[in-house]
């Protein structure tokens, strides 16, 4: 039997919804150019709502299969690191960056999480 991967449904929750809350507020924080703080903005209530609806342990409402979510963070994080320059920001060092480094942040936490935990869990639940 493989052995689990060491970011767990819950941890990786906890992960999404700091994530957010720091998508949040850096634009403010950091006095980004209007076109970066939508971005980051729609981005964090998009996080929040994902989250929310994710099947695992931290959602309010478990509608979007685990493996979807992972899915979708993996599909944000290709298109990420061409948004300062699609959107006109590339010259803003630190918004730039924050691309940069989410799109890094997701990769890591994708190919470190235990994607399969969330069906485990459920079937230990039912047996």
């Amino acid at each position: 039997m493989r052995r689990p991967k060491p970011i767990s449904p819950r941890i990786h929750g906890v992960l999404d919804y700091t994530t957010s809350a720091a998508v949040a507020v850096a634009p403010r924080a950091m006095n980004f150019p209007r076109p970066a703080r939508l971005l980051f903005e729609s981005l964090a209530a998009g996080y929040t709502g994902l989250s929310t609806t994710t099947d695992y342990p931290l959602s309010l409402k478990r509608l979007v299969p685990f493996k979807a979510h992972g899915a979708t963070e993996l599909a944000i994080a290709a298109v990420l690191p061409i948004m300062p320059y699609a959107l006109g920001f590339a010259d803003h060092r630190a918004a730039r960056n924050l691309c940069f480094g989410l799109t890094a942040l997701t990769l890591v936490v994708a190919a470190l999480t235990d994607w399969d935990g969330v069906e485990r869990g459920n079937a230990a639940m039912r047996g």
